[in-house]
This record gives structure tokens, C-alpha cells and sequence, in this order.
């Protein structure tokens, strides 16, 4: 049993609601296994409450916090110093608490990327589709840009909002635009070496749904990712197998961004994402 006495480190998770976190579970998980002197909990947070919770965290004296819907952005306004990496995202999940300043950081695009090393994947020369452009892109966008990819393309219902979205990020690298319904799309297709789903399709209450893809004109070795955690795999991935393709899922980079986070609050280097992957998987399957 995890004794806590007064010389235990405070991290925790805001967000509203927050009961459905599973960061807990993963973070204390390695927590305990390296033995080290945290606890981390979910502590649910209004809106209208993020600036006294954040300065009230702060005056506890806590190590860290992520955050998680709906302050990711609202948060930002409350801190000392913003990650450029954040800034350009447009939204802050981690947040350090040294000497009295609060430094805030988006490690959802390391997450992003940690799980293609894992699959020994390399983006590098790389030509890459995008599904989606809305809130959960932008890492995403970010982490392919930074990554030495060749070409992305954005496929997205809305064509004048994910146009907004490259224009952010078209400094980076090279980024093409279209509705998925027009014929470019299925032009990019043939071309993609990488697909990645960041809509919701294929999540509750969208599971019977998925992004208007052709997989069949896919090439053979093309790895299809989804950023979605939940249903293990989406519609999308399903018919993917079908197709023989190799599939990825949300699991792996919410390992990673939570590996991440840990690493800036602990100063270690050595986390295992592995077991935060596991107890990730048995909070979510139970097996």
C-alpha cells in the first residue's frame, strides 16, 4: 500500500468534468514502480473557477498539473511562460510549477510522434493526409511539420476552417487544402504514406462512422493512425484491416503524452511508456 506524508509531491489533472480521466491511473502506475514520492489525482474544475484553482495549486505548492477540457486554452492567459511549441498549437496540457512561476507546455505532439518511433516508422520524406483540421489537428500538424515530412495534405469537411489552420502552421512546411468530397482528395490518397484520423468519427457516439476515405486506392504499405483511443479501433482501423493495412490507434500517444509530462516534472529521462501504455489499455478493455 502507497503511504503519502508531507513530504509527497502534488500533480494532478484539471479539467470539468474529469471523472473519466484515466491519467491517474497511468501516471501513478509508473509513479509506484520507479518509487518516487508522488501522487497525482484528478480535481475537477469549473470554468468559472480555472484562475482561483490555478493560483490555489500553486499556493499548495504542487509540482505540476495537466489540463484537459474545456482550459486548454483559457489556461494560458494565467501563466508566466508558454512553450513555443504550445503557443503555435494554441494550447497548453502541462503545466510545471517551479520557483513560484507556472511554465506551461503541449505535450500532445511528442505523444504524436513517440508512438511512429515506436513502430519504427519514419516520417522523414514522408507524404502524409490529415483527416480533420479542428482543435485536435493542430498537434498533430505540428508534430508532422517539425518531423522533416515530405508533403501534407488536409482532407476536412470544412475547407475554409482547415485552410485557417495551414495558414498557421504554412512556415513550417508545405500543406495542401481540399473538401474530402472533391477529386484531389482521392488524387492525394494514391499518393499517402501516412493517413491520420483526428476527427471524431469512430468515437461514442460517432462509432458506426468514419471519415469519407477510400482505402482501397490507399498503397499497400500505407500506415493508417487514429488519434482515437476509444472504441481500441474505430471504424476506420477496422475497415483499414481489411484493406492489410497496418494500424495504429490513440493509445500510444496518450501514453507518450503523458510520459512526456512526467519527464518535465520529475527531471527523469528514464520513464517507462510502455507501462503507462498497459495500465492504459487494461483501464480501457479491462484485459
Amino acid at each position: 500500500m502507497t503511504i503519502y506524508t508531507g513530504k509527497t509531491k502534488n500533480l494532478g489533472v484539471i479539467g470539468y468534468p474529469v471523472h473519466h480521466s484515466l491519467s491517474p491511473v497511468i501516471q501513478n502506475t509508473v509513479l509506484q514502480s520507479m518509487h518516487l514520492d508522488y501522487a497525482y489525482t484528478a480535481l475537477p474544475v469549473k470554468e468559472e473557477l480555472l484562475c482561483d484553482a490555478v493560483f490555489g495549486l500553486k499556493a499548495l505548492n504542487f509540482t505540476g498539473f495537466n489540463v484537459t477540457i474545456p482550459h486548454k486554452i483559457n489556461i494560458m492567459q494565467y501563466l508566466d511562460f508558454i512553450d513555443d511549441a504550445a503557443r503555435l498549437i494554441g494550447a497548453v496540457n502541462t503545466v510545471v510549477i517551479k520557483d513560484n512561476k507556472l511554465y506551461g507546455y503541449n505535450t500532445d505532439h511528442e505523444g504524436f510522434i513517440n508512438a511512429l518511433h515506436d513502430r519504427k516508422f519514419s516520417l522523414e520524406n514522408k507524404v502524409v493526409t490529415l483527416l480533420g483540421a479542428g482543435g485536435a489537428a493542430r498537434a498533430v500538424i505540428y508534430s508532422l511539420l517539425t518531423a522533416g515530412i515530405k508533403k501534407l495534405y488536409i482532407g476536412a469537411r470544412n475547407k475554409e476552417k482547415a485552410q485557417k489552420t495551414a495558414n498557421d502552421f504554412s512556415h513550417l512546411g508545405t500543406i495542401e487544402v481540399c473538401n474530402w468530397q472533391e477529386e484531389k482528395f482521392a488524387e492525394w490518397l494514391t499518393q499517402t504514406e501516412l493517413l491520420v484520423n483526428t476527427t471524431p468519427l469512430g468515437m461514442y457516439p460517432y462509432t458506426d462512422e468514419m471519415p469519407p476515405v477510400n482505402l482501397a486506392i490507399l498503397p499497400t504499405n500505407t500506415l493508417i493512425y487514429d488519434i482515437i483511443y476509444t472504441p481500441e479501433k474505430t471504424k476506420l482501423l477496422l475497415e483499414a484491416e481489411k484493406n492489410n493495412h497496418t494500424i495504429l490507434n490513440g493509445e500510444y500517444m496518450l501514453a507518450g503524452q503523458g510520459a512526456a509530462a512526467l519527464k518535465k516534472w520529475t527531471n527523469r529521462t528514464d520513464i517507462d511508456i510502455d507501462l503507462m501504455r498497459i495500465a492504459l489499455h487494461k483501464s480501457l478493455t479491462g484485459k
